[in-house]
């Protein structure tokens, strides 16, 4: 059965899908931090944020979403845990999303799951350039087809064994209990559905491109009417700017990337490091547009999300739009939420853009 072999020796972890979870904590381990976040039900159709952590990690732990140094990973996740306050043991976790491979599939309606996971089974064989053996492999059934009565419309995600096995023995060795194993895309579309409402006509029939600017990766991914429409992942981040900080003022990386968090640079740092990188920024961005745009049917976008750490910049949403002539947004998707007494307002609102897979993972315990 399918399902078996997606938690085969994992009894922990259960399927990217699951229908219900329990009260959890979402974890996203980036290549910079381990991020956590606790949101509850507030009651009257109301989130509130309890509580949140971004424990930083040592350099090179994680590499392009593989887990270097699990023991450095496990620890941070140990302190994080115990700074965040909470009872909560359980963890909703997040693969990268170039280490999944996701196809959509059509089938007949009305069939049974064994037969179901027969036919996923033997459509995965065609698209998995792994033995099934050597992966987990789950599916959903989305909804009726488009354009096609009678059929379903199913999504097929599978994963290699081993890259789910690190991201679960760092949680198991910091003494937590990973419940929860989604995508990081799937997860940044579930806390977009938490800011698509403040779009105008709650962003139906627009196309929003939402960019992921982290340490190292930028990724893009387009959604429209809550459907992933174009995805593309290209080698840009914050570490320039943390490298150019080091080149012009002589620092080393640990020193730079502490200065350009905190603060306290010389006087030229904003004219001659950070107004260039921003500049960079702006132009990769509209790069990566134009490319959605000469190679899809579409001929426009109407909004565009920063998310990740750069997003964090002051005045980097103005220079990408003024690059693109594109409505830019910063991510935020705890801006209609409540806040405990432990949050500090000002503090999430900068730390939001990069807290979006933590947030997506965290709404996962509300699931139906």
């Amino acid at each position: 059965m399918i399902k078996e072999k997606l938690v085969s020796g994992l009894e922990t972890v259960e399927q990217f899908f699951k229908s219900k979870a329990p009260p959890l904590v979402g974890c996203d381990i980036s290549s910079s931090a381990v991020k956590l976040v606790e949101i509850v039900d507030a009651g009257k159709n109301l989130y509130r944020v309890e509580r949140y952590v971004i424990e930083p990690l040592p350099r090179d732990s994680v590499v392009e979403g593989n887990i270097n140094n699990l023991d450095a990973v496990s620890d941070s996740l140990k302190r994080g845990w115990k700074r965040l306050g909470t009872h909560i043991k359980n963890l909703a976790l997040a693969l990268p999303t170039a280490t999944v491979i996701t196809k959509k599939i059509i089938v007949p309606a009305g069939q049974q799951e064994h037969e179901l996971e027969l036919q996923v089974e033997t459509e995965a064989n065609q698209y998995i350039p792994f033995a099934l053996d050597e992966v987990n492999l789950d599916f959903q059934v989305l909804g009726p087809a488009p354009n096609s009565p009678g059929d379903v419309e199913i999504l097929i995600a599978a994963a290699r064994k081993d890259k789910i096995e690190d991201r679960v023995a760092a949680a198991e060795a910091a003494g937590l209990k990973p419940v929860v194993l989604d995508v990081e895309s799937f997860a940044t579309q579930t806390a977009f559905e938490l800011i698509e409402r403040q779009l105008p006509d709650g962003g139906k029939d627009q196309n929003v491109a939402i960019f992921d600017i982290g340490t190292t990766m930028m990724n893009l991914s387009v959604l429209r009417n809550g459907q992933s429409i174009y995805m593309r992942e290209q080698p840009f981040g914050g570490n320039q700017l943390t490298q150019e900080i080091q080149r012009v003022f002589g620092m080393s990386p640990e020193e730079a990337e502490a200065a350009k968090r905190a603060g306290g640079l010389p006087d030229n740092y904003e004219s001659d490091v950070l107004a260039p990188f921003m500049d960079t920024l702006a132009l990769e961005v509209a790069r990566a547009l134009q490319f959605f745009l000469t190679s899809t049917q579409y001929n426009q976008v109407n909004h565009i999300l920063l998310a990740g750490g750069c997003a964090a910049i002051p005045g980097i949403d103005e220079a990408v739009m003024r690059r693109t002539q594109v409505n830019t947004l910063v991510a935020n998707p705890f801006a209609n939420m409540a806040l405990s007494s432990k949050i500090r307002p000002k503090n999430l609102i900068s730390d939001a853009p990069s807290l979006m897979v933590a947030c997506g993972l965290a709404m996962r315990r509300f699931d139906a």
